[in-house]
Parts: C-alpha cells; sequence; structure tokens
C-alpha cells in the first residue's frame, strides 16, 4: 500500500486540496493481488487503488483503448520465429498513473491514509486513476505520444503496432496495455529501446519472452511452442476432472446436440464457469474450438447432456495438456486461407456452420468456428458464405503483414466446393444465386480484384473440416501447425 502511493508522489498523481462547491468525490478502495509467473508462484504482491464509484456527473468522452487481438500476436510469434530473432517482454510499472487526464476529477483520501491535519480535504486528479473510465485511454495516449516522438510509426492497421527502422535493421514492439512484446533484428537496437522505455516509464524488464497473457513460450532456434498446459491443469483442478478418464477426441463424431428440452437441467453457473474457462484455451486450441463453440449455444438452459458434453472436452484435456501451436523458423511466411461449412448442421434452426483458419506457411495464426446468421438454401451456398468469412480475415491479415514488410498479390483461397468456386468467379447474377445476400458477393469483387485466388483442394485435405464437425484424428498433426509438445525436449 506505501508503495502503491509512493508511485502516486513520484508520477504527479493527484493534489491533496479543499473539496469545491457542490463537489462530488469519488470513493476509493485497496485491492489486493498476488502476481503469479510460469510455474504459479508469487512473483509480486500489488495493491491498487481503484475507484469504487463515479458520481461527480462528469460527461466522459470515448474511453475506449485499443487492445491487441490474438491474432496479432500470433502473427508477431510466427513472424519472429521466421525471422530468427527472439522477442523480449517489459511490464510497465502503475501503466495507468502515467497517463493524463482533461477533467476536473476529485477523490476521496485513501482508507486507512487520511490526513491528521486535513481530513475534510479530498484530491485533485492530475493523471489517471485505476478504476478511472479514462485510465486505459489516458495511458494508451501516452505512451502512442512518446513511441511516435521516438520516431516509431504506428501500424496501419493493427494500432498496438509499432515499427521502427533504423539503417538496415529494424525493431518491432506489440501493446497489451501494460504488457509490451518487443524484439528486432539488431541486438543493439533492443537494448537502446528497453533503455528508453527504462528513463520515460519505470519499468519492469522481464528478459525474454516466456508467460504473456497465460500462455506459454518456449523460443529456440528451431522455432518457438506456444502452450497454455499450465492453464490447463489449473481448470482441471478447479473442475476436479484431474483424476478423470482421458479421452482421444474432443467430441464424440456421433454427438448431436440439441436443446434437450425434456432433458434434468443442471446448474446454470456451473456450466457457464466452465465455458468461461474454456474460452481463454481457444488463444492455443484450436482441436477442441467446434466443440467449445457447439456446447456454449446451450448456456441458456444447460441439461445434463451439454454437461456430459463439456466434460467431454475436459478429459481430452486430461490427454493432451502440452499440445499446442508451433511457429517453424523455416516457415516462409506465404499467406494462405482453408474453409470448410456443414450445411444445415444445426439441429435447432438448420443453420450451417463456417470453419475457417488462416496460415502463414506452415504457421497457424488465425481460426474460427462459427454458426451463420442465416439459413442456406444448399451447400453451395453455405461454402460461398464460409468462403466471404475467410476473405474478410486474409484481407485484414494481408493489411496487417504490409506492416512488417511482407506484400501479397493472390492469397490462395483452398476451397472444397467447384460450385462455391464457379459462383465466385461467374460475374452473372442468375436465378440459382439472386436469393444470396449482397454483402457475400465482395468475395467475387475481390477475386477480380486480384486479391485472392480460389483453389479446390480435395476434401481430405481440407484443414479447415476440424472447425465443423467433431475430430476424428485426435491430436495427431494437422499440416505441422499443432504438434503433442513435450515441453521438456523442445
Amino acid at each position: 500500500m506505501h508503495e502503491e502511493l509512493e508511485n502516486f508522489e513520484r508520477n504527479h498523481v493527484r493534489d491533496l486540496v479543499e473539496p469545491p462547491p457542490n463537489c462530488r468525490p469519488i470513493g476509493t478502495k485497496w485491492v489486493f493481488k498476488n502476481k503469479r509467473g510460469e510455474d504459479g508462484m508469487v512473483v509480486r504482491n500489488k495493491a491498487r487503488l481503484p475507484k469504487v464509484s463515479s458520481k461527480e456527473g462528469i460527461d466522459y468522452e470515448e474511453t475506449f483503448a485499443p487492445v491487441a487481438r490474438l491474432e496479432a500476436i500470433r502473427i508477431l510469434l510466427a513472424f519472429a520465429a521466421s525471422k530468427g530473432f527472439k522477442l523480449q517482454q517489459m511490464d510497465v510499472k502503475s501503466a495507468f498513473l502515467n497517463g493524463f487526464i482533461e477533467v476536473e476529477v476529485y477523490v476521496r483520501q485513501p482508507p486507512g491514509f487520511e490526513s491528521a491535519r486535513f481530513p475534510n480535504r479530498v484530491y485533485k486528479l492530475r493523471k489517471a486513476l485505476y478504476g478511472l473510465k479514462q485510465a486505459p485511454r489516458a495511458w494508451y495516449a501516452r505512451l502512442k505520444s512518446f513511441l511516435l516522438k521516438s520516431r516509431f510509426v504506428m501500424g496501419s492497421v493493427d494500432k498496438t503496432l509499432f515499427l521502427l527502422s533504423r539503417g538496415g535493421d529494424s525493431l518491432i514492439v506489440q501493446i497489451y496495455v501494460d504488457d509490451i512484446i518487443f524484439g528486432g533484428s539488431s541486438h543493439a537496437l533492443v537494448s537502446s529501446f528497453a533503455e528508453q522505455m527504462s528513463r520515460e516509464f519505470e519499468m519492469s524488464l522481464m528478459g525474454e519472452l516466456q508467460f504473456f497473457l497465460g500462455l506459454q513460450i518456449k523460443q529456440g532456434p528451431e522455432g518457438t511452442f506456444v502452450h497454455q498446459a499450465k492453464y490447463t491443469r489449473d481448470i482441471l483442478k478447479k473442475f476436479e476432472m484431474g483424476d478423470s478418464k482421458p479421452m482421444t477426441t474432443p467430441m464424440s463424431t456421433n454427438t448431436a446436440l440439441d436443446a434437450d428440452e425434456d432433458g434434468e437441467a443442471v446448474d446454470q453457473k456451473e456450466f457457464r464457469e466452465m465455458i468461461g474457462s474454456l474460452l481463454y484455451l481457444m488463444a492455443t486450441r484450436p482441436d477442441i474450438q467446434f466443440a467449445f463453440c457447439l456446447c456454449a449455444r446451450y448456456q441458456a438452459s444447460p441439461r445434463t447432456s451439454h454437461r456430459q458434453a463439456v466434460k467431454r472436452i475436459f478429459r481430452y484435456l486430461k490427454f493432451t495438456p502440452e499440445l499446442g501451436l508451433w511457429y517453424s523458423s523455416d516457415s516462409s511466411l506465404s499467406l494462405r486461407g482453408f474453409l470448410d461449412a456443414d450445411h444445415a448442421g444445426c439441429r435447432i434452426d438448420r443453420k450451417s456452420t463456417s470453419g475457417t483458419c488462416q496460415f502463414l506457411e506452415t504457421s497457424l495464426v488465425s481460426w474460427s468456428s462459427r454458426k451463420q446468421a442465416s439459413v442456406s438454401l444448399s451447400t453451395t451456398e453455405a461454402e460461398y458464405i464460409a468462403a466471404a468469412s475467410c476473405c474478410s480475415q486474409l484481407l485484414w491479415m494481408k493489411a496487417t503483414l504490409i506492416d512488417f514488410g511482407l506484400r501479397f498479390r493472390k492469397i490462395p483461397l483452398l476451397v472444397d466446393s467447384t460450385s462455391a468456386i464457379s459462383v465466385a468467379k461467374n460475374p452473372v447474377l442468375h436465378s440459382r444465386t439472386k436469393h444470396i445476400d449482397v454483402r457475400f458477393h465482395f468475395l467475387r469483387d475481390h477475386y477480380e480484384k486480384g486479391d485472392i485466388d480460389l483453389v479446390h483442394v480435395a476434401s481430405e485435405n481440407q484443414l479447415a473440416d476440424i472447425f465443423t464437425k467433431p475430430l476424428v484424428i485426435g491430436w495427431r498433426c494437422v499440416d505441422n501447425a499443432l504438434i503433442k509438445g513435450e515441453i521438456e525436449s523442445q
């Protein structure tokens, strides 16, 4: 608590003043947290003084701050592995206390640290406080301003990406609130950036990137392995599934979940906790994406059959706790996408499921499994809609990778439906396609512009198939992107 208040003084966060007329200051309270490392050990004790309530009547402007997408972090990991440089990590101490605010905000004195001489005074904030609506945006604005003054260039699409070129060397910085990943082709450039940040902000230099947002990362000369073994074991222990019988697949191929209105109802809170715990595991586990999304549809009224399906996923995790993503240093970073669709797969509303995945050569960096918004009248239409979704993601990745110095002319989009390819290539809107929503025809526009190239692939080689139906192959390799990791040997 004393350390937190000392941070306030060093950063000139507040001034003790007489409350102005009609002042309704914000209440505060102490919040304590233990920060843990990769091994689960406590690495730091933290005390924060966030606000409790806001009754001062301030009309806040937009308060959201950009946050890096997980796809962007995976792209950076794949890019760094292919270029052969190791990523570093730093953490900004009391990051929000560095952000300037543009409105008058008054807060009460901290509980237990009230001034004996001026008990009725309040603090007027100069900078943002944890829990204040403007705090994330104020911190991002401060950091962005500093990096731009240091001659960094902000990403054209990803506003949390900053790049610096000096001579023939380059430096890449990715921001996730107060956690910063950085790396470059020159050791001198990387060291200079770390020193520069330490002079401007109070930093914790954590060395080589190993544990970030719950992701365990091992960087080596042959590539980078990303997994969530610790988190997997933690949720297995939390839901008492640590001693359960392992299963080789996350869902039986015969499983067909529906509303099951006649089934026995189960505890909704527990079911949602299980779904929520699995949600973050999607960052490195595309093999359970379809099974998870299917179970997540029944959170409003879960039944015994739904809980059994979720427990099946946990039993599969018991069998494959160390499965993860492998980003090879030999990858050539050529962009390509796969897509598939399960026509009328939902037993309730007969909507189809779209499955897509995007690769940088052999590095899987993005994937999705999503029920379509409308009912498709044919397999062709379902595949066509899935292709439009995959195309949209590829265009975002293409724009992002331009900032990395990678440019692509025609991105291969691999489809196992010749009919869907024909619809995309045919500029004539005839009677068989007139019912397809106009918004999906942008796929045809980008094909004609040469942004993507629709390529037929045999169904047995369609990698996106695992996002539209239960897995058959278990934990085996999927085009070298998934491996059963043996952490000790990596």
